[in-house]
């Protein structure tokens, strides 16, 4: 099998997880998200340096946390992506899934805008009008329904803030990942020893519960190794694409097997997003097909 068809596999193997991962965190809806939020640090770190110690890299963990610059960014990115999980879990367990698939179909959009806004990068017209598009869904969404789609909103947020964060550091995915999760360990430990100390804590007290809650960090874990490893196979605008799958498959659970309200104004609003995310698909393609354009045509150059 070909390096770019394992990618492939890879890619989809991660996005199936994270898509129909709302399966899972509904079965542990009568536990405290922040609760299931430590848990799932705690045991995604065990993951995590095992698999460096598998590696053989758990030197550059160690290199990662003596840099003073390095750890800042670090604690930076772990507290967006907790806040980002914290909110995930919250929306299963309050029936708000489908707002949470509508914040991973408005991501792509709103990581364009960021690029834009933050390293000056040139969009094209079809993205200005995408990101126009997904606005302006949001908008009526918000007047339909009288209440901003905050959940939506929080989570696109934080995700892109935190892909924006990453971009500044220069260690792999996932060290930087077990990095993040090391660092939010002993909040996670503060958070359980609270929950326990009162006799209220979830882990121990039921058997089911327990295995699920040791489980939440393998759903963490494996699938971002997965993407890890697949991005470094894949083009950009396949991972891109395929990535779709994850909203998609969590918009699926939430209206067809949660049976959350699915209203006039989401049909109106959901439609727009994703003929936005069609046009943006499409000029990335256009893109990055221009540029593998430019660069054969210079590696001709440079042979002649």
């Amino acid at each position: 099998m070909s390096e770019a068809r394992q990618g492939i596999m890879a890619m989809v193997v991660a996005c199936l997880t994270w898509g129909l991962v709302p399966l899972f965190y509904k079965q542990l809806e009568h536990i405290p998200p922040i609760e299931i939020l430590a848990h799932r640090t705690l045991w995604s770190a065990v993951i995590f340096v095992g698999v460096l110690m598998f590696q053989g890299r758990l030197k550059l963990l160690g290199e990662a946390l003596l840099s003073r610059r390095t750890v800042v960014v670090i604690a930076f990115a772990a507290f967006l992506i907790s806040f980002n999980w914290y909110f995930f879990i919250w929306s299963v367990a309050n029936d708000k899934a489908t707002e949470a698939s509508l914040g991973y179909f408005l991501f792509p959009l709103v990581a364009v805008l960021l690029g834009r806004v933050v390293f000056r990068e040139q969009l094209q017209r079809l993205q200005w009008i995408s990101i126009g598009i997904a606005l302006f869904a949001v908008v009526l969404l918000t007047a339909g329904l009288g209440v901003a789609p905050w959940i939506a909103l929080a989570l696109s947020t934080t995700f892109g803030l935190y892909g924006l964060i990453k971009k500044g550091l220069s260690i792999g995915p996932v060290v930087s990942v077990t990095a993040e999760v090391i660092v939010l360990v002993p909040i996670a430990a503060v958070i359980l020893w609270f929950a326990h100390g009162d006799g209220q804590g979830a882990f121990g007290a039921d058997v089911k519960d327990s295995l699920l809650l040791v489980l939440s960090g393998a759903l963490t874990a494996t699938p971002l190794i997965l993407f890890s490893f697949a991005t470094k196979r894949v083009a950009l605008s396949t991972v891109g694409l395929v990535q779709y799958l994850n909203p998609t498959l969590q918009f699926f659970c939430a209206v067809v097997i949660f049976g959350e309200p699915f209203g006039v104004w989401h049909g109106i609003a959901f439609p727009l997003i994703w003929i936005a995310l069609a046009l943006y698909s499409f000029a990335a393609l256009r893109q990055e097909k221009a540029a593998s354009k430019v660069d054969s045509s210079v590696a001709r150059s440079s042979t002649t």
